[in-house]
């Protein structure tokens, strides 16, 4: 199970990185907001700008890769990756509804919905004990935030946490 769990612990933090990373590799190409720029009655935005196709195709293509690499599957790795990216466009969301900015901090809410989701996901689709999803959740809570200020300081992340 050590194996598994540092397995689903790797997909979830690069799943949820491929964006950041594509963003700096790519620059200004394809960065067209998965809202298309709508706003929702409150005039804000659905989810912001930083939500982009890019990123999503971004995270999807690492989540299949590496699903692929570890012996899931593709089809396991596309389930995952929509499922970190449902609860980042979740959290996103609920950020704009209370006036946040895309990097203002939200502890919790920045890390739990992407990352428990596709946990939740993994117990039922590899059968196993439902305390591995909040272990993986937890684990990628405190692992998000340790790297987050080298990331910063390594210029991939805008803002060190």
């Amino acid at each position: 199970m050590t194996e598994t769990f540092v397995e689903i612990l790797i997909m979830l933090l690069a799943t949820n990185g491929g964006p950041i990373l594509a963003a700096r590799i790519c620059r200004h190409h394809g960065t067209a907001p998965v809202d298309l720029g709508r706003q929702l009655a409150d005039k804000k935005p659905l989810f912001g700008s930083s939500k982009t196709w890019r990123g999503l195709v971004a995270a999807l293509a690492v989540s299949c890769g590496l699903s692929a690499i570890f012996g899931y599957g593709i089809e396991f790795g596309l389930v995952f990756g929509l499922l970190v990216m449902a609860g980042d466009l979740i959290s996103s969301f609920v950020k704009r509804r209370c006036g946040l900015q895309s990097s203002d901090q939200f502890l919790g809410l920045d890390q739990i919905p992407e990352s428990l989701l596709p946990a939740l996901y993994t117990v039922v689709a590899l059968d196993i004990a439902w305390v591995w999803a909040v272990l993986w959740s937890a684990a990628f809570m405190l692992l998000e935030l340790l790297i987050s200020k080298p990331l910063f300081l390594l210029r991939i992340r805008k803002r060190p946490y």
